[in-house]
């Protein structure tokens, strides 16, 4: 999908850390946004700040575990722009915690907004993208989801889960016109890793270190726009360390370990005890 300019993007987790630099990147090339947010920070002002930049943008608060909401949504956007060109699920949830100590009601929060919600999103606006054949999924996945890193057991499941969904999508759908993407950021300097380090003050690993916002961005337009399958978003490259991984699992997740992902959960865990309420957040 090259030409975007004039297309409308249903945007889930728009009042996240990362959900203003993406709407801002979609405006700048000219699409109309329906914003969804759980909560009402910051939503209002990104509508006027999109709006200024020219395109049209809208937005509706709704609690996407709730399918009735997830409905609602789509409909809304049908509502206000027609057309639904493209889908980007960026909503999610993450506690950090030993996986025996979360609540059963967390584990399903986790796995209801990272990957239910997304794929029920996407079963919603498929019908009316096949039958124009035209339309693009892009799915907002994580390292997490191929490193699995400690103390983030449904975080990980859910995001590696993204991953194959958006494969078994694109080989679905294959010369229809509709397509989908994933993205898989590492750590990125907002949104759930900007709260943990303010509250704890603990940093990622130097060879893991955060990348902006604004870079995770600019991968989801280069997805849309070459049709990806998937964009990988880190400071250093991760790819070798991936393969490894893959090759030799046992090797791999040494190296892993070595890295230090482990230990700054085990560090955000332990500031959690010390300040109840800082092991979650939201992207």
């Amino acid at each position: 999908m090259t030409h975007l300019k004039g297309r409308t993007a249903l945007l889930t987790g728009a009042d996240g850390g990362m959900g203003g630099h993406l709407a801002t990147a979609l405006a700048a090339e000219g699409v109309n946004l329906l914003l969804v947010g759980f909560g009402e920070h910051g939503l209002a002002a990104l509508v006027d700040a999109l709006t200024a930049r020219g395109v049209c943008a809208k937005s509706i608060h709704a609690d996407l575990r709730d399918a009735s909401q997830r409905r609602d949504v789509v409909a809304a956007a049908r509502r206000e722009f027609g057309d639904i060109d493209l889908l980007v699920n960026n909503a999610g949830v993450e506690y950090s915690c030993p996986y025996h100590e979360l609540t059963p009601a967390q584990i399903k929060d986790v796995i209801e907004v990272n990957l239910t919600a997304s794929m029920m999103l996407a079963h919603l606006v498929l019908p009316d993208m096949l039958r124009r054949r035209s339309g693009h999924i892009v799915n907002m996945s994580s390292l997490a989801g191929k490193s699995g890193p400690a103390f983030q057991e449904p975080y990980a499941a859910t995001k590696a889960a993204l991953t194959a969904f958006t494969y078994s999508l694109r080989a679905t759908y294959r010369s229809t016109g509709v397509s989908a993407s994933v993205i898989t950021p590492g750590f990125v300097d907002t949104g759930i890793y900007a709260r943990l380090k303010d509250r704890t003050h603990c940093s990622a690993p130097f060879l893991l270190s955060p990348v902006s916002p604004d870079r995770v961005a600019r991968a989801l337009l280069r997805a849309i726009w070459y049709d990806l399958p998937e964009v990988l978003v880190s400071r250093y490259p991760v790819q070798p360390i991936l393969m490894i991984l893959a090759l030799m699992p046992r090797l791999g997740l040494w190296m892993i370990a070595r890295l230090g992902t482990h230990e700054f959960f085990r560090r955000v865990v332990e500031a959690s005890k010390r300040e109840p309420g800082v092991s979650s957040g939201s992207t």
